[in-house]
């Protein structure tokens, strides 16, 4: 199956793990993290450790560690977890990264700019405040 626009599995971890760990207000653990949503236990063991590099949250080890939040919800943006896991966010005109088109316009559109900056503008403009669920 094609699909224009994916977003990677480490990057969809980051960001549900991070607001898992929100919304409960207290540290989950990898078993409680990768249980929660159905994924690897290995790659969300890995994906943390990424983000405690990061500094989003901070590990404890243990019976009862696991991850605790280091920045309010409010104050991290997806787009800011997103670029920690996959880099920075380059917008191209280009679909191919080509830097000479052999056309006077994109025959594209400019759609996969047009996208970048769509997908920029979202995932910067919302945070971990914004998807907690609020029972």
């Amino acid at each position: 199956m094609s699909r224009v626009v994916t977003i990677s599995e480490a990057s969809s971890i980051a960001i549900h793990s991070l607001v898992l760990i929100a919304q409960s207000g207290e540290s989950l653990n990898v078993n409680k993290i990768s249980e929660r949503m159905g994924a690897s236990r290995h790659h969300v063991a890995k994906v943390m450790q990424r983000l405690v590099k990061e500094g989003f949250v901070s590990s404890n080890r243990g019976p009862t560690g696991g991850f605790s939040l280091r920045v309010m919800p409010y104050e991290l943006s997806l787009l800011t977890i997103f670029e920690a896991i996959e880099g920075k966010l380059e917008e191209t005109s280009c679909p191919l990264d080509h830097p000479i088109c052999p056309f006077d316009h994109c025959l594209m559109g400019n759609i996969v700019q047009k996208m970048t900056a769509e997908f920029r503008e979202y995932m910067g403009n919302k945070t971990l405040a914004d998807l907690m669920v609020h029972s």
